[in-house]
């Protein structure tokens, strides 16, 4: 079955989510951006964690779920380093992972008055509405996907695999050299008794 671009974001977002959720990261709040205001993302997921640990935590968490499941890695994360407000960047959905001190100092829910705010049960829903349309269309008249971006990571590895191949003849050619360069080396003569 073919899934289309947005039930791969909600998918996504929702196992996100979860892995919020299991690192006790507290306010879980999902964001739909409105499309004439943002063309940043779709969603901002917006959590907050109790120490810059457990931020941390968090979204380690978040990267290796996404990993695991949809071999997506984020664009970028920034603020790891400090802990305090923590952005990772999966282009379709941005997670925003905060301090309570800086949460408050912020406020993101305030400057994005346009946004709608969903629940996780109004996602999980959504995907079960977009899953169910998918499955009642015919074979014939369903989208096609949109490459993930595990496809660009299996042409970076071939890639590599073609230089490498590229290198095995010059380092072939330098060994060879070596060996007859021991061979043109004079043996020393044999003694007489």
């Amino acid at each position: 079955m073919a899934v289309t671009q947005r039930e791969l974001t909600n998918q996504m977002l929702a196992v996100a989510v979860a892995a919020c959720e299991d690192k006790k990261a507290e306010d879980i709040r999902i964001l739909a951006l409105d499309p004439a205001e943002s063309g940043l993302a779709d969603y901002f997921l917006i959590c907050t964690g109790q120490s810059d640990r457990q931020n941390v935590a968090i979204t380690d968490e978040i990267e290796i779920q996404l990993k695991r499941q949809f071999g997506a890695y984020p664009q970028s994360v920034e603020g790891r380093r400090q802990g305090e407000w923590i952005l990772m960047d999966y282009v379709d959905f941005i997670v925003h992972v905060f301090s309570v001190e800086k949460r408050a100092y912020y406020g993101l829910e305030r400057l994005r008055k346009s946004a709608t705010t969903l629940s996780v049960a109004d996602l999980n829903n959504e995907i079960k509405t977009q899953i169910a349309k998918r499955r009642k269309q015919p074979a014939a008249k369903r989208p096609a996907t949109k490459p993930t971006q595990a496809k660009p990571i299996a042409k970076k590895t071939a890639k590599r695999k073609q230089i490498s191949v590229a290198a095995k003849p010059a380092a072939a050619k330098k060994s060879a050299g070596k060996k007859t360069a021991s061979k043109q080396k004079p043996k020393p003569k044999a003694r007489k008794k």
